[in-house]
């Protein structure tokens, strides 16, 4: 049976990634919104209750509005916005989280995708913490660096305009009320809110994620090569992951932490770079904000609610 996929908000970046990515599949049908009625509620009903899958790339509210209109109980829902991923009810969408995630979003008929900046931090941090390695009322400092593609069309039309002209690294997030934080602290399993410090290139897409460790503080101080360890076996028990885990290596720097190295695919990387004799250590993920990120994340998570192969038109 051929699937029907309706992709509500599909003129937004995410929205076209999705459909780029779902061309000339065959075991489903895009169905599409007249470009006139995108703002007519009724079509919008008439085609969300249509569809086997609807795929939301929307404003929270307008997300909420769409989950709203689905009068059936056989349309699944895997939900880009923020508005429901720890909302009760909904399964999270980052399928390599635990081993038991993937089976969690095939089963589920709503799915919040993931947001991009938690990612990374969740791979690296819910490995450490349910190994015992990291407590969970360990003060977190998150920090990272993404692609201007991460704020929107507004923002990508900005930075496109002024190009070499545009702010090279752009903090924000200043008042430490980002949307992303909900997420992050429970799937990281933190007892507290960590201090998020993101930041903005002038590049288009792609993103690093790191964590700094200040390892002294902890009564039982773990080595590298623990914290190494913990977050590998945690990803090696994973099947179909798209996260692997770097070598442990002592660098100073790295051409592997290019927040552009894995743009266009579906692919996150973990590095654990460590001093043993200073009690510190750094945790990175390099990832594209559009794959891993959203979209990908996103064409991931529909392939597991459809019973098809986890890579099916993503790029590893």
């Amino acid at each position: 049976m051929v699937a029907k996929i309706f992709i509500d908000g599909e003129a937004g970046t995410t929205g076209l990634q999705i459909r780029e990515r779902l061309a000339g599949r065959r075991d489903l049908e895009v169905i599409s919104i007249a470009h006139d009625k995108r703002k007519d509620l009724e079509e919008r009903k008439r085609l969300l209750n249509l569809a086997d899958v609807a795929i939301l790339c929307l404003p929270d509210d307008a997300a909420k509005e769409s989950v709203s209109l689905i009068e059936n109980d056989t349309t699944k829902v895997i939900d880009a916005s923020t508005a429901h991923r720890i909302a009760e009810g909904w399964a999270y969408g980052f399928a390599e989280m635990d081993k038991a995630q993937s089976a969690a979003i095939a089963n589920a008929t709503r799915v919040g995708n993931p947001g991009c900046w938690p990612q990374g931090a969740i791979a690296t941090l819910r490995p450490l913490v349910e190994a015992g390695l990291v407590p969970a009322d360990f003060p977190v400092t998150v920090n990272g660096i993404s692609g201007y593609s991460g704020g929107g069309r507004s923002m990508i039309e900005d930075y496109e305009a002024k190009g070499e002209d545009a702010n090279e690294f752009a903090l924000y997030g200043l008042t430490f009320k980002h949307k992303h934080l909900p997420e992050l602290q429970k799937y990281a399993k933190l007892a507290h809110t960590p201090l998020f410090q993101p930041a903005v290139g002038n590049f288009r897409q792609g993103m690093i994620t790191a964590v700094p460790l200040q390892l002294w503080t902890l009564a039982k101080v773990p080595t590298g090569a623990e914290l190494h360890a913990a977050i590998a076996d945690h990803f090696a028990a994973i099947p179909q992951s798209f996260v692997d885990v770097a070598p442990l290596s002592d660098l100073e720097r790295s051409p592997e932490l290019n927040p552009e190295l894995y743009n266009d695919t579906n692919r996150m990387r973990l590095h654990v770079f460590a001093n043993d004799s200073k009690a510190q250590a750094l945790l990175v993920a390099v990832y594209d904000n559009l794959g891993k990120g959203a979209s990908g994340a996103a064409v991931q998570n529909l392939n597991l609610m459809l019973g098809v192969a986890a890579d099916t038109s993503l790029a590893a």
